[in-house]
């Protein structure tokens, strides 16, 4: 009878210290046990994060789709506006944003970045044939619309403040509300990254036109994941991921299928233009 209690303590004791390592394990073990990354994103974000014909498509999708592959695991996107991204991760909605973001020194503070997987400097879509706008300066005193919560908004407005006039900078929840709006002469430009806008204007038939030179400081888009102590395995994953398939070549043909062009960054960015 002793040996019978004493076998059933020993068990009940396995499954306690089996129940707290589960709970105290680390974010990138959570994954593979569950066997499912769980990614948050906007899909209004093309070429990155877009809907096409009902389906989500765009780079983010594809280096996901690669890196599921890798880790042997399933990718469950999570789409919300942009605004909320942020929130919800640390939140605990998902485990990775996809996005991209901008790496910039205020979201270092506060979160873990990856190595840039493109370039994410700014520039201005206009409508074509406007020929108001010829130089990115020409945007002073004038509404140009730019997405809420952005760094792309963030350097608008900065830029705005070493013109002679003051931008009327509009914020969008969606580009894809900005662009429209640009179409229907309700705004006279958005300011967004170069590789956003180059496919947007490649997309939409002639209807804009890209502004050149870009106007934003050098920049660049990188994944973004948590900061805590849980995270560190997983964010070191994800990272080495993207220099992976950079040395690979599966993050050149990604962007050479979204972009048109490869984008020649660093390894690592620990001090960003702004």
């Amino acid at each position: 009878m002793l040996k019978k209690h004493l076998v059933k303590a020993a068990l009940g004791a396995a499954l306690l210290i089996s129940t707290a390592l589960s709970a105290h394990a680390d974010a990138l073990s959570k994954i593979k046990e569950a066997g499912v990354i769980k990614v948050g994103t906007e899909t209004a974000f093309a070429p990155f994060d877009f809907i096409d014909a009902g389906e989500h498509v765009g780079l983010n999708v594809d280096f996901f789709a690669e890196l599921g592959k890798d880790l042997g695991v399933k990718v469950e996107w999570v789409a919300l506006p942009w605004d909320g991204v942020f929130p919800a991760l640390e939140a605990g909605k998902f485990d990775f944003v996809a996005g991209p973001a901008t790496i910039t020194k205020a979201r270092l503070e506060r979160f873990k970045m990856t190595a840039p997987i493109a370039e994410a400097t700014v520039a201005i879509l206009k409508k074509a044939g406007d020929k108001t706008i010829t130089k990115p300066e020409d945007i002073a005193g004038k509404a140009v619309g730019a997405g809420k919560a952005t760094a792309q908004l963030a350097q608008l407005q900065e830029y705005s403040a070493t013109l002679p006039k003051k931008v009327d900078a509009r914020e969008y929840v969606s580009f894809n509300d900005a662009y429209a709006d640009l179409a229907a002469g309700r705004i006279v430009a958005v300011a967004n990254s170069l590789p956003n806008i180059a496919f947007v204007a490649k997309q939409r038939n002639g209807a804009f036109e890209v502004v050149t030179p870009a106007f934003g400081k050098k920049a660049y888009f990188g994944f973004i994941g948590k900061k805590d102590a849980d995270s560190a395995t997983l964010v070191e994953y994800v990272n080495a991921e993207v220099l992976k398939m950079k040395k690979d070549g599966r993050l050149g043909k990604m962007q050479e299928k979204w972009f048109g062009t490869t984008f020649d960054t660093p390894d690592e960015v620990n001090d960003p233009a702004f």
